[in-house]
């Protein structure tokens, strides 16, 4: 990797930077057609796709039981890895659940109530890397959350991957389908002869996937439209510049699209983060990737004249990952408000949040950490408020009510509240 100086920056270099592009649009119009073909066919279309895209001839869509099959198959070291992951998962998202409130406001009782949606779907990656740990990310919030129907849709494929089905039975599904991509998105939203379709689709994906979440928001809920994965890494003169590159190198190995950023003030700890990742992407096994992710526009060692500027660049870019390693963690963390998910210090690598900590992976990318946080709980929950009026609080209001009803030419408002005292 090359070391860039943020100050020397063109207006282009930036923009690659900042306007991360998740790729939805080159693939918008293929994606609404695989998406009405769906919504319109239902299975017949299902199994079309997995042929065209997969390879794979579909006999069963509905593969539960092949689910609790693999979780008694796999291998002791794997099943007790999967089940120590989901305990955390649960145990964090369970400190979310809200709870019921009311409350006297001068007479009004006034409160919230939180229910859970009914059914939710779930998309659980395959391609080039399965991801048994996005199944657990996206199942557990769920249920802890309530939501009584759970489905998951996962890629077909000969074999499908029996750590991903195992994962996702250990997280606690309702049923598991082998669909992938677009089709899978279309089949959830909509339901098919064999896919009961749910209240909201939620998970990570390519670009197809992420269009096709597009493409069926309104008709369902989504959680966001994510793109390729993200690392930025700030660092100060102290660190470790082989642990910097190999989180960097890590969050890499994902996609060649991914960005992977490091910023510091320090010239010679940039140099030696940027010699050390050149140095660890040698014979991996999946080095092409790496290298092509490394290789993108969106990535990069960057050296700031300060750490106020780098904190700046890091609050600009609101990485779906931020890792901060330097002495005083918790001041830089105060000014940088935007991002998905944190990882303070030199033994929180992102890798720990990926897979066991507890906290959820699937998270805002393409700077929408701005605006909107990670799945949680919070995403399968609706709220309704509640509100109890006697006759001398109403009178009390009643004013201030008829006024501004009037005031916006709604008449009948103003009347509904006087003709409660005649």
């Amino acid at each position: 990797m090359n070391v860039r100086t943020i100050a020397d920056l063109g207006p282009d270099e930036r923009a690659a930077f900042f306007d991360r592009d998740a790729g939805v649009d080159a693939v918008r119009d293929d994606v609404r057609d695989i998406v009405s073909q769906v919504h319109e066919e239902g299975d017949v279309a299902l199994r079309r796709f997995a042929e065209e895209f997969d390879g794979v001839s579909v006999g069963n869509i509905d593969i539960t039981d092949a689910a609790e099959r693999a979780y008694e198959e796999i291998d002791d070291e794997v099943r007790e890895a999967i089940e120590d992951a989901a305990a955390n998962i649960r145990a964090f998202h369970e400190r979310q659940v809200p709870e019921d409130w009311h409350d006297d406001f001068e007479g009004r009782e006034l409160g919230r109530r939180y229910q859970p949606l009914d059914s939710a779907g779930v998309y659980a990656p395959g391609g080039t890397a399965a991801y048994p740990s996005s199944a657990l990310m996206g199942v557990i919030p769920a249920k802890v959350a309530g939501v009584e129907h759970v489905a998951v849709a996962t890629p077909p494929a000969e074999e499908v991957n029996p750590v991903t089905l195992a994962a996702i039975h250990v997280a606690g599904a309702d049923a598991v389908y082998q669909v992938g991509g677009a089709q899978a998105i279309a089949a959830l939203a909509y339901g098919t002869e064999t896919v009961s379709a749910t209240d909201i689709v939620v998970g990570p994906g390519n670009r197809w996937v992420t269009a096709a979440k597009a493409e069926v928001r309104g008709d369902v809920a989504i959680d966001f439209l994510a793109g390729p994965s993200e690392i930025m890494v700030v660092a100060d003169g102290d660190a470790d510049p082989e642990l910097v590159a190999a989180d960097l190198v890590a969050q890499a190995e994902h996609d060649e699209n991914a960005s992977v950023v490091a910023v510091t003030d320090d010239e010679e700890l940039a140099e030696q983060v940027a010699a050390a990742v050149d140095e660890q992407v040698d014979g991996r096994e999946r080095e092409a990737v790496i290298r092509a992710a490394l290789d993108n526009d969106a990535s990069g060692v960057l050296l700031a004249r300060s750490m106020s500027e780098a904190v700046l660049f890091a609050e600009e870019y609101a990485a779906e990952h931020l890792s901060i390693q330097a002495d005083d963690d918790e001041s830089l963390l105060e000014r940088i408000p935007s991002a998905g998910s944190v990882f303070l210090g030199p033994y929180s690598p992102v890798a720990a949040g990926d897979y066991a900590t507890g906290t959820n992976h699937v998270l805002p990318t393409g700077g929408s950490a701005r605006v909107t946080g990670g799945l949680s709980v919070d995403t399968f929950v609706r709220s309704t408020t509640v509100q109890r009026l006697s006759a001398e609080s109403l009178d009390d209001l009643s004013d201030t009510i008829t006024t501004l009803a009037e005031a916006e030419g709604l008449e009948a408002h103003a009347e509904s509240v006087r003709k409660r005292f005649e």
